[in-house]
């Protein structure tokens, strides 16, 4: 950690001690010189953070409405924006800060579908399995959420009936599709509260996840010229790379914008970093063509949400000590296959970086340079990520003592794959823009500009290039950064030989708990072996801590009293902030880098539901977490 200036050491030790406003002698002049006396006049960088949800399902999606949500886009914006509502189960919830920018991305597949089967449309009837879910669903309770589970698991393994996978051509998934667009453009509200118009491409191949949300930059004047693709032949496909074809389609005719992110890979089980065309018979090795398509429509993949996190792996990442965070490694999406240990390198984010490197060196194109993005995944149309506030990710899982024993979901054999408690209070997605708009926020995303929180608003703020020492002890951290490098999100140049720097800075959410530690993750090539490598370096952390002969730094300890719950900020810092250099630059080799915001210890979900509810939480139930944020990485490429 290279502190070179008292002021900014006393933040990092005490925890308590903002920035101080001095700048050493000789910091300002080469920065300042030709520019504006006004640090804020002539900028043309983004200089505001807004924080959404880009993954939400209400009542239109078949597993969401099957399982008891009755909340619709509407009342979903309402909550969004900071309205209370009545959740499903008739509590009354609303948010601490509404958001600023929201999609609500309901399935593709089946639109329209579920208010038939549940209202009992006369096609619905005619058909055995529709009867049998319409029987099922206004049933309600368990025998609804077992419909749902098993509605998922039919669609997982082709074997949902026709008759209620409604498709583009029916009547009813046009007039579902024009009123999603209707209600998103009845809420946007520009330089307040911001909607996109969009909608989930459900692939799930024998119950692998390959989901991804497609976001349209545009208007409903756009978007009403055409339908969402779906997954189901032969009006769809569940290839992403026919998806890819889609939004090239949509493009050059209709003249809009759009992206698609991907659903953490967790529940894949290898296939969203796979390094084979999964969809070709023999599966070949990916060619160029697919990498030049994937890295154009997918900036951004989600590294976090309800359904566990999906940064890194314990049994991949072993020399890091904060991998095993949320970790979901059951299975796939219905428990139709276990988990086995060489599926989970085509599973998360970073070992998804490292994937990307070594095919940008065999094809010179990297099919997964992608973004930091988190999102909830909600089913139950609200986004309450707050740990003392989660609603969680089905109507059953709404607060009820209950909940966190509940078994989430089994295997063939009886087994459990998971229970309750599992399911994470996560996240949210934060972009760097000039305003809260459509266009602003969206562009924001394309370009990677962005990060994801497991649900904290912490501001990030991570930059590669070139930056004295000193930069960290000015307050016009973007300013610098932008002028000396690139942000988060782009490519990295460094004069021949030289090793970069990275300016990082973080301050912890206004109302949430302080800071533990800032890390720089590195991903590269070796040069000489060829063979992926991964370094995690802490660069800024807060209290009288010294990495210990080990180069670990000791933990910032707890002051959680479960008791409450609650938590005091005695620990850790306010803000931290460090120019970190590479000391392991190899000019030679592909590199990625990205930060880590690490949150001291604070109580989580499980812990508010013992408190409220007076229960005992099963053995093994996680009671405290530590938050954090990811930044999307910087990629480096050596010139020859």
């Amino acid at each position: 950690m290279r502190i070179p200036y008292l002021v900014v050491c006393m933040a990092f030790v005490t925890g308590t001690t903002a920035f101080a406003q001095v700048v050493p002698p000789d910091a300002s002049d080469a920065f300042l010189k030709g520019r504006p006396y006004s640090p804020y006049a002539d900028r043309a960088y983004p200089e505001r953070v807004f924080f959404g949800d880009t993954h939400v399902h209400t009542g239109l999606s078949a597993d969401a409405g099957g399982g008891g949500t009755r909340l619709m886009p509407r009342d979903a914006y309402r909550f969004a924006r900071g309205e209370q509502v009545t959740s499903n189960t008739g509590q009354p919830v609303k948010l601490h800060r509404p958001f600023d920018f929201y999609m609500i991305t309901d399935h593709s597949d089946a639109m329209g579908a579920i208010t038939d089967i549940i209202s009992g449309a006369p096609n619905i009837l005619a058909d055995e399995q529709g009867r049998e879910f319409h029987n099922a669903f206004n049933t309600g309770g368990e025998e609804a959420l077992r419909a749902m589970q098993q509605l998922i698991a039919s669609f997982a393994q082709g074997t949902v009936s026709p008759a209620l996978n409604y498709q583009p051509g029916n009547p009813a998934f046009a007039t579902v599709w024009g009123d999603i667009i209707g209600a998103a453009e009845e809420f946007n509200d520009p330089g307040v509260f911001t909607t996109f118009i969009a909608f989930e491409w459900t692939s799930l191949v024998q119950g692998n996840n390959l989901h991804r949300n497609v976001i349209l930059r545009d208007g409903p004047d756009i978007a009403r010229q055409i339908l969402p693709y779906t997954t189901t032949p032969p009006v769809g496909s569940p290839n992403p790379q026919d998806l890819y074809a889609w939004l090239q389609n949509f493009e050059d005719t209709t003249g809009g914008d759009a992206l698609a992110i991907a659903h953490n890979g967790n529940l894949s089980n290898g296939w969203v970093f796979s390094l084979v065309d999964d969809f070709a018979e023999g599966k070949p090795p990916l060619d160029r063509a697919y990498a030049v398509a994937r890295a154009k429509w997918e900036p951004l993949y989600e590294w976090s949400q309800i359904k566990g996190d999906g940064e890194a792996h314990p049994l991949l990442s072993t020399e890091d000590e904060f991998a095993d965070y949320e970790t979901w490694d059951f299975g796939n999406l219905d428990a139709s296959v276990t988990k086995t240990p060489e599926m989970l390198p085509g599973e998360y984010a970073r070992s998804g970086l490292l994937r990307g490197l070594a095919l940008q060196a065999e094809l010179g194109v990297n099919p997964y340079k992608f973004g930091a993005s988190a999102a909830t995944d909600t089913h139950t149309g609200l986004s309450a990520v707050a740990e003392d506030n989660f609603f969680g990710k089905h109507t059953a899982y709404e607060p009820n003592a209950e909940r966190a024993s509940h078994v989430g979901k089994s295997f063939s054999d009886g087994d459990v794959a998971y229970y309750g408690w599992g399911y994470s209070a996560a996240g949210l997605t934060a972009v760097w823009a000039r305003e809260n708009t459509r266009t602003s926020i969206f562009d924001a995303m394309e370009r990677r500009e962005a990060y994801g929180t497991t649900g904290p608003r912490m501001t990030v703020r991570f930059f590669g290039g070139d930056y004295s020492e000193d930069a960290i002890a000015r307050r016009d951290l973007a300013r610098i950064g932008y002028g000396g490098g690139v942000p988060m999100g782009g490519d990295l140049t460094v004069a021949e030989g030289e090793a970069p720097d990275f300016l990082v800075y973080s301050l912890r959410d206004p109302v949430g708990a302080n800071l533990d530690r800032i890390q720089i993750i590195k991903g590269w090539i070796d040069a000489d072996t060829g063979e992926a490598q991964e370094k995690v370096y802490d660069v800024a952390w807060g209290g009288d801590r010294s990495p210990g002969e080990n180069g670990k730094l000791p933990t910032v300890g707890s002051t959680v009293d479960l008791s409450i719950p609650s938590w005091t900020n005695t620990i850790g810092a306010s803000e931290l902030g460090a120019v970190w250099t590479d000391p392991d630059f190899d000019p030679s080799e592909l590199a990625f880098y990205y930060a880590r915001v690490i949150e001291i210890p604070t109580p989580r979900w499980t812990a508010y539901d013992a408190v409220k509810f007076g229960v005992e939480m099963p053995e093994g139930t996680p009671m405290v977490t530590q938050e954090r944020a990811y930044t999307s990485p910087i990629w480096y490429t050596p010139n020859n």
